[in-house]
């Protein structure tokens, strides 16, 4: 379904890399308590969007029972969501990490309405760590973390918008790594969207025993739209 009065939606979800670092073949195959990672993305963002299309690596055909359409990817994310651009004719897309599969449904409302103010937002998280600079392997300068976020994913965007951004990107040459900052370096302000930190990306082993262990949690009464537990 479609939050009301929101103009048609789709969630775009690039899952066509090939997982190298967690070692495990295609990442968005990788199965937490039963589940694949994508299966568990899709499953967060489809009750929000009227469509859901995924990207996949050549060969390769979507789980049974994932409820979404799926398109051959590129060579590069950045190729894989231009396709997937190409592929809908929603008005409003969100782009996500199928690598992220816990998305609660209030980020997600959060995201939708932020969208119209300037045509494109996204989830992020102040960062709470220290930070510094590295001199080869010793403590180098410290970063101030006032004012950082760190970037997650769904991000949000009006289609035409993130379309222009890509085609110039393409055009000169130009790598992100994420969409948000395609549109960020065309001058498009970009709403930051307060995130949540079990929208963690799934990248090591660790991270995926991380996964494992909140799936009890999820799997056993995610959050409602209000933000309150079933």
């Amino acid at each position: 379904m479609s939050v009301p009065n929101s103009p048609r939606t789709a969630a775009l979800i690039p899952a066509a890399g090939s997982g190298t670092r967690l070692g495990r073949g295609p990442k968005a195959f990788v199965e937490v308590a039963g589940r694949s990672l994508l299966a568990r993305s899709v499953a967060a963002l489809s009750p929000f969007v009227d469509e859901v299309v995924v990207a996949l690596p050549a060969g390769m055909d979507l789980p049974a029972g994932v409820p979404a359409r799926a398109i051959v990817g590129g060579e590069t994310r950045q190729g894989s969501v231009r396709r997937l651009l190409e592929a809908t004719e929603a008005g409003t897309v969100l782009i996500h990490d199928a690598a992220r599969p816990f998305v609660p449904p209030p980020v997600i409302l959060a995201l939708l309405g932020a969208i119209p103010a300037t045509g494109a937002a996204t989830v992020a998280l102040p960062v709470a760590d220290t930070l510094v600079r590295a001199e080869g392997q010793n403590w180098g300068e410290l970063v101030p973390r006032e004012g950082l976020w760190a970037v997650q994913t769904p991000q949000g965007f009006r289609r035409e918008l993130l379309l222009q951004a890509h085609a110039r990107a393409e055009a000169e040459q130009y790598a992100a790594t994420d969409d948000a900052g395609l549109l960020a370096r065309l001058g498009v302000p970009v709403r930051l969207v307060p995130g949540d930190a079990r929208l963690f990306k799934v990248t090591t082993p660790g991270d995926l025993a991380l996964a494992e262990a909140l799936t009890g949690h999820v799997d056993g009464g995610w959050l409602t739209v209000e933000g309150e537990k079933k």
